[in-house]
């Protein structure tokens, strides 16, 4: 599993997403430029004492992250505005979950490469513009987690029969 932030400008949002990949099991990717040195206090501060750990991959650009995405895995971009909800994906087992900055999500010409892999956090309050890119971090990735956790239950990933199954 793959979290990536493009062009991050909120060292505190970089540091709780990266402690919630850790917590997860994924693996954190930036893509400059960072609105932040990675050596800012912020960061380690909402890192707690787990950031030494996060050791994040950190791309030079975008093209360069975009063509390292086939080996990483099958891509999901996330945005208030795709038409996907993130209750409608079936994540498969490798998969990257790309997060746009805070101030504008992800660029317009991401979102037109990538509107097949564009999918939203459905949200309640028509009037609301986003939630947080660290909150939606951690619902999608937690999302990614119970998936998994039903299909290994149900012997779908490991090719076993469920416990007590006949």
């Amino acid at each position: 599993m793959h979290v990536a932030l493009v062009t991050p400008e909120i060292a505190w949002n970089t540091g709780n997403a990266g402690r919630t990949c850790l917590a997860a099991g994924a693996q954190l990717h930036l893509v400059r430029p960072l609105g932040f040195s990675l050596d800012e206090r912020e960061v380690r501060r909402a890192g707690v004492d787990y950031w030494p750990r996060v050791n994040p991959v950190v791309w030079d650009d975008l093209p360069a992250f975009e063509a390292a995405l086939p080996a990483l895995g099958e891509p999901y971009f996330f945005s208030a505005e795709a038409p996907r909800e993130l209750w409608d994906v079936a994540f498969p087992p490798g998969v990257v979950l790309v997060f746009g900055r805070e101030s504008g999500g992800l660029p317009d010409d991401v979102r037109a490469r990538h509107a097949d892999r564009m999918v939203c956090i459905p949200m309640a309050d028509t009037k609301m513009r986003s939630l947080n890119v660290s909150t939606a971090v951690a619902i999608v990735l937690y999302e990614v987690v119970r998936q998994r956790r039903t299909a290994r239950r149900a012997g779908d990933l490991s090719g076993r029969r469920p416990p007590g199954g006949a």
